[in-house]
């Protein structure tokens, strides 16, 4: 039994896809199947049951964003993790994937080593993936409806300091930058971003930037109000 992070493939480029195996397999990462479009991935998520999807957003026929919505629409017990394959590190698609339940996002040149990093971060659910990409994306993409955040979420059940650091947390900093921030522990810091997520009833981290754009704790271009 290994513990070594499943992975799906899905790219309709086989180039693309070759190469990311041969990179995340000789790391000891589990390629457990590859998917040419959107309906081959979500088969493959039902049937292999990996911890990591790594999704192209523009793909023939059933495209990334809606596999990914359905993957991830409750509807697949214990559902993957989905980072989204993207040429453009402002591609609006990105945005509505973070918004259906991605975990975050990489370009599609990035580096065997970046690669190989993400995909062991993005399992472990402890890190945002490009946290400055990330937030500028979000910013110039988010719309903030009030009554759909309202909807969304109720961060009445926050504690202030949870609230505190869901708003420095939504600007993208780090772990480490919130435990200087806060002058706390990484530990400590841990510790709240898991009650964040839990009493919000998030994924991961970037389910927590999303939130707190939508929900106005951080504006777009400003500083956590």
């Amino acid at each position: 039994m290994t513990d070594a992070p499943r992975v799906v493939i899905a790219d309709d480029q086989a180039l693309v896809r070759t190469g990311f195996s041969m990179i995340l397999t000789a790391d000891g990462i589990d390629v457990v199947a590859e998917a040419a479009d959107g309906e081959q991935a979500v088969a493959a998520v039902e049937r292999t049951r990996p911890h990591l999807v790594l999704m192209d957003i523009r793909m023939p026929g059933l495209d990334g964003l809606e596999a990914t919505r359905r993957i991830l629409s409750g509807t697949i017990p214990d559902p993957p993790r989905v980072l989204i394959l993207t040429t453009y590190d402002l591609d609006r698609y990105v945005y509505a994937a973070l918004t259906a339940g991605a975990s975050g996002f990489l370009l599609k040149d990035v580096t065997p080593e970046h690669l190989v990093a993400a995909v062991r971060l993005a399992r472990s659910g402890d890190a945002l993936l490009a946290p400055a990409i990330t937030r500028r994306l979000v910013e110039r993409f988010v719309t903030q409806d009030t009554a759909t955040a309202a909807l969304h979420r109720d961060l009445a059940v926050l504690t202030p300091r949870e609230r505190q650091v869901l708003q420095c947390l939504g600007t993208g900093l780090s772990n480490a930058e919130l435990a200087s921030r806060f002058t706390l522990s990484e530990a400590t810091v841990k510790t709240h971003v898991a009650r964040i997520l839990s009493k919000l009833r998030l994924r991961d981290r970037a389910q927590a930037v999303v939130v707190a754009y939508e929900t106005g704790l951080v504006t777009p271009g400003g500083d956590p109000r």
